[in-house]
């Protein structure tokens, strides 16, 4: 009798996949869960971080541009009532008031920027606040487009968890905003 070693078809054939056990679908649910995890401390850790500095960054220049609207309208003041003298109160630090009283105040010191302070006229003063502060609210415009592109990305990342856990989508009328 010979025996031939030739291989059988049976062994020719691509292994077939286990079948699904409850055991490699609660593999799966651990793995969504983990993916879940990783993204919902992604937008805690990172994107939510990142739209609470720039809005910080940006309230910080709206009160920029407040004191020197505030300025601007002191100046206005004094270029209506022609008076070279001026009352004012003073900060001296930690809301510490003191009143001065300026005898020349035809030249005033601005801030230009990066702590350093100009001489100028008043109209010289009005044509640079004017610059500046449309510069700051440029500044601002920007500042609020990077604001609704994080929000963006926070609601996309949002979306893919809903989806990646298989919920019904909320109704318009039931969402509320992230920031």
């Amino acid at each position: 009798m010979s025996h031939s070693c030739a291989p059988t078809r049976a062994s020719k054939q691509t292994p077939m996949a286990p079948p699904v056990s409850s055991k490699t679908n609660a593999n799966s649910h651990s793995a969504v869960d983990s993916k879940v995890l990783q993204y919902e401390r992604f937008i805690d850790e990172v994107l939510k971080k990142d739209l609470q500095k720039v809005m910080e960054q940006r309230d910080a220049v709206y009160e920029q541009i407040s004191h020197y609207l505030q300025l601007k309208n002191t100046l206005q003041a004094l270029q209506e009532t022609d008076s070279q003298s001026l009352k004012a109160d003073v900060d001296l630090g930690c809301n510490f008031y003191v009143q001065a009283e300026v005898e020349d105040s035809s030249k005033i010191f601005v801030l230009v920027g990066f702590g350093f302070f100009v001489e100028m006229e008043h109209a010289e003063a009005l044509r640079f606040i004017d610059k500046k502060t449309n510069q700051l609210t440029a500044f601002t415009d920007q500042l609020t487009k990077d604001c609704a592109k994080i929000k963006a990305n926070i609601r996309l990342v949002l979306e893919g968890l809903r989806e990646l856990q298989g919920l019904a989508e909320l109704p318009e009328h039931s969402r509320r905003e992230v920031f």
